[in-house]
């Protein structure tokens, strides 16, 4: 069987790395290695990782990278130490015990395949999808789409993603130096399929996803690392990106301002300022 390194990023959420290490450890397929990323965490995650589960590789990424960035140290140890297959899943997540038999027995069925994704359901509803793997962009409106139902994508989530590590080879990692949060796994997407690679999802890959745990709904700082993110996606990847940046600013703008939340509305344009 090929082997599959888990990379699982945390940041300040130790409870939810216990649970979804613990799912990990209930995985169907016998090959596979589990790699904590600590992403500079200061509530006490590594001690508290270490203690429950110290059979599980542990590193240290000496500060918060941001969400590429930390799952990048995790990507480069797997690498070195010869993963076919590198599974990226959010810490806030659980998986099935048959979810990454299910992405290796797709990803193994065409040497084209880049990534694959699992579908993901609400961790609240576990019988409502949250995320048909992944989602597709038009670069004209600037606007995401996410999946709810089978069909075309143009990137797989982050918060379950199998890479293949031939294109991870060709294309790179993700890019940190341009992502800190956000849109960073549209961008490696875009990249792959630049590059030749398919996507696709394993319908029988089953993961129940959190959302937002991290910054929570609502944040303005979301706001903020999501805007920037959109520009830098967009000033790269479309074939107009000023029209496109100011189509997503104006949809944002007025968005904020209608549902009464000023210091969200200053959070996109500081996103944009430092785009």
């Amino acid at each position: 069987m090929k082997r599959v390194a888990i990379v699982v990023l945390n940041w300040n959420g130790w409870q939810d790395t216990l649970t979804c290490v613990a799912s990990l450890q209930a995985l169907t397929y016998s090959n596979f290695e589990i790699l904590v990323v600590d992403n500079g965490s200061t509530d006490g995650s590594v001690a508290e990782i270490r203690s429950a589960f110290p059979e599980v590789t542990l590193l240290q990424s000496g500060a918060n990278l941001g969400f590429g960035g930390g799952c990048n140290v995790g990507i480069r140890h797997a690498l070195a130490r010869g993963a076919d297959y590198v599974w990226l899943i959010n810490s806030d997540a659980t998986v099935d015990p048959a979810a990454l038999t299910a992405l290796v027995r797709v990803a193994d069925s065409n040497p084209a395949l880049g990534s694959v994704g699992s579908v993901l359901y609400e961790a609240d509803k576990p019988g409502q999808v949250q995320l048909w793997g992944g989602g597709r962009v038009n670069l004209w409106l600037g606007r995401s789409n996410h999946c709810v139902v089978p069909g075309p994508i143009s990137f797989i989530s982050g918060a379950s993603l199998l890479l293949r590590r031939a294109a991870l080879e060709q294309v790179g990692l993700f890019d940190e130096a341009l992502f800190f949060m956000y849109w960073e796994d549209t961008d490696l997407g875009f990249r792959l399929a630049h590059a030749g690679w398919q996507l696709a999802v394993a319908e029988d890959s089953r993961v129940w996803h959190k959302q937002s745990a991290s910054l929570g709904f609502g944040n303005p700082l979301l706001d903020e690392y999501a805007t920037r993110s959109c520009v830098r996606f967009l000033r790269r990847h479309a074939p107009i990106p000023s029209l496109s940046i100011a189509l997503v600013l104006v949809r944002m703008v007025i968005k904020r301002m209608v549902i009464g939340r000023p210091d969200r509305l200053m959070a996109v344009l500081r996103g944009y300022r430092c785009a």
